[in-house]
């Protein structure tokens, strides 16, 4: 084959206002900002995108744009390094990883649109579909409205729900209890409290969510506390297990946590971990260490790598991140029978992003 070359790249940043106000156990927040990369080579175009903040367009438009510009289409891994390579000196860990992650998928998505194949049938892999689990019920939300997002779930197959809790300790065991009276109990429920809570906070929590059935307890303590999070798994309840993971960017990252057993599942996310090549690394991992993965939002993104990633358990369903790309692209997946399953007829990740649509959001 010919030697095709990376010919251009443009990035372009969104701001998108959420329904209203949300929260977590630690953060508030009323727009979600979305880096979009467009790459070009032989006549076909891919697109990749990363919800991160224009910090990271910034390192896009600059020392990446040079580390991929005229590389081959057929190294991506090449590309990868040479990005990492170039941001030793601006900073690789946090927007500097999320700017990788945009590109890293845009290459792929190029290189399976110029092959005419489907990124799932391009990484590989037997299976055809990923399990979900819904994700919202955030601490913003009142009681109604929680209740009504995580029973709406169910009725589209999907038999696991998320909500947020430690915006307020005194009142989260309650919360959660009325939360499983909405859900039943034939789903499992589970709860992420986003580093909110104390030591001790964690157990007593980890014990009175455990009446309820939750059976994931999520960053009971920050991601960094690797001798708490160890310490949670080793006490907290059968059948409820310790998850995180979800801000890793570099691989030593995750190798921490593994390395401490801090986790019963480890998190990552594609937009922050360095896209799909990233992602390839952290499930190599998992393998190693025996650890089962679980994607951490973007569902339609982590949907097309699904079929390679032998430790991967679930993604997040995320309710944010679902209602952006159904207002910004053409092609978004729908769950069904509780899956996200790729359209291995449609070339790249079969999605196309629309520009007019998205016009008022640029930032």
């Amino acid at each position: 084959m010919a030697q095709v070359s990376i010919e251009s790249l443009e990035v372009r940043t969104y701001r998108v206002p959420t329904e209203r106000p949300e929260s977590d156990g630690t953060l508030e927040w009323d727009h979600t900002d979305l880096v979009l990369v467009r790459v070009e080579a032989g006549g076909k175009q891919g697109v990749g995108w990363s919800y991160a903040s224009r910090a990271a367009a910034a390192f896009i438009d600059g020392p990446l744009r040079t580390a991929v510009l005229g590389r081959s289409l057929f190294d991506l891994r090449g590309a990868w390094a040479s990005m990492v390579h170039t941001l030793r000196n601006a900073g690789v860990p946090g927007a500097g990883m999320m700017a990788v992650s945009a590109v890293d998928v845009a290459l792929w998505d190029l290189q399976a649109r110029f092959l005419e194949r489907s990124l799932a049938d391009l990484f590989g892999g037997g299976r055809e579909g990923v399990p979900l689990y819904g994700s919202g019920g955030f601490t913003s939300y009142d009681e109604r409205h929680l209740c009504e997002q995580l029973a709406g779930w169910a009725t589209e197959g999907l038999r696991s729900v998320k909500m947020k809790v430690g915006r307020d300790p005194a009142a989260d065991a309650e919360r959660v209890a009325r939360a499983r009276e909405a859900i039943g109990t034939g789903l499992a429920l589970f709860v992420d409290a986003n580093g909110a809570y104390s030591g001790k906070q964690a157990l007593e929590m980890a014990r009175r969510f455990a009446e309820q059935g939750v059976s994931w307890f999520e960053e009971p303590r920050p991601s960094s506390d690797l001798q708490g999070l160890r310490l949670l798994r080793e006490r907290c309840p059968e059948g409820m297990e310790i998850a995180a993971g979800e801000y890793g960017d570099t691989l030593p990252y995750f190798l921490r946590l593994l390395q401490a057993g801090a986790v019963d599942c480890l998190q990552a996310d594609l937009t922050r971990c360095g896209g799909y090549t990233g992602l390839l690394g952290v499930a190599a991992l998992c393998e190693a260490f025996e650890v089962p993965l679980s994607a951490h939002c973007a569902p339609q993104l982590h949907a097309h790598i699904a079929g390679a990633l032998a430790p991967l358990r679930h993604v997040e369903y995320f309710y944010d991140h679902v209602r952006i790309t159904s207002l910004l692209f053409d092609g978004a997946l729908r769950p069904r029978a509780g899956q996200l399953c790729p359209d291995r007829g449609r070339p790249g990740h079969g999605m196309v992003f629309k520009s007019a649509d998205a016009a008022r959001y640029l930032c």
